[in-house]
């Protein structure tokens, strides 16, 4: 637009115009300017921390994005932009209690994806619960049959559709198959239903979720803790500035009561002659 726009205003006979009237047809930054430019590092840091679990290269990914999009919006805000006007700020205002609400929900979803989506939950169960007596027939912890242990046996003459017949009969001398759950075998009393090392292993599952939020936020709390916002020397730094600020305002006042003082013994001791000089005559 900047480049259509500089071919549009310049004529046949005037090719150079002055420094100013560039900068002043440049683009304007707008009031929401700064809104989208956080709005999509918010989007990114969100993506990033609930997910990283998913796809554990996206903050390397983020992180030369975020490189190379530092150049191109210096770029961008130095040629492409007019000259924004500062304003002072204390801090980046309600996007920080945005970013820190994310963090927090970041640990509950990543804890929530490693124990529903990965199988280390049934394995470590099988391994310290289900590979020994009461419920397993070894005699020390063992991942041994934990494969047959995972797969659930179905009788195909259980199979019921109503719209069709059974496409399994017929097919040769077959009568159960195997499926990946944790459900009682046919004959059980409680057949095809949840068994107990289903239970388990979603109790097993809870208890990581809680434990793994619990020890990240206080690790995530003690870094905040260990590492204030502001540093002890920057702190002594605004100290000593506001000692200064305090002394130079008790000077400045002190100058100009004295000052006051002054002019009012001056005019007092005129007062004082003008009086006494009459009787004296």
């Amino acid at each position: 637009m900047n480049l259509i726009g500089r071919y549009q205003r310049v004529s046949g006979s005037e090719k150079i115009t002055p420094r100013w009237e560039q900068d002043y047809h440049l683009q304007p930054m707008g009031k929401l300017g700064l809104f989208y430019e956080y709005l999509e590092m918010i989007i990114q840091f969100g993506f990033v921390t609930l997910f990283v679990a998913s796809f554990p290269l996206a903050p390397l990914l983020a992180l030369v994005n975020n490189i190379l999009e530092i150049r191109v919006d210096a770029w961008k805000l130095t040629t492409q932009f007019r000259r924004m006007v500062p304003e002072k700020a204390q801090d980046i205002g309600a996007w920080q209690p945005i970013m820190q609400g994310i963090a927090i929900l970041a640990v509950v979803t990543n804890a929530m994806i490693i124990a529903f989506t990965s199988d280390m939950i049934p394995r470590l169960v099988y391994y310290w619960s289900f590979s020994i007596p009461p419920y397993g027939d070894h005699t020390y912890h063992t991942m041994d049959g934990y494969i047959n242990n995972t797969l659930s046996v179905f009788n195909i003459t259980d199979f019921k559709n109503a719209d069709k017949e059974n496409p399994y009969i017929g097919l040769g001398n077959y009568t159960l198959c195997r499926y990946r759950d944790f459900r009682n075998p046919p004959g059980h009393p409680q057949e095809y239903k949840h068994n107990i090392y289903y239970w388990h292993v979603i109790a097993a599952k809870l208890a990581f979720i809680i434990v793994m939020e619990h020890i990240i936020y206080s690790v995530k709390f003690f870094i905040s803790y260990a590492i204030p916002d502001v540093s002890k020397i920057t702190k002594s730094k605004i100290k000593r500035e506001k000692y200064l600020t305090q002394k130079l305002l008790h000077e400045s006042h002190l100058k100009d009561l004295t000052k006051n003082m002054g002019l009012i013994a001056e005019r007092m001791g005129e007062v004082v002659d003008n009086s006494v000089r009459p009787k004296l005559e």
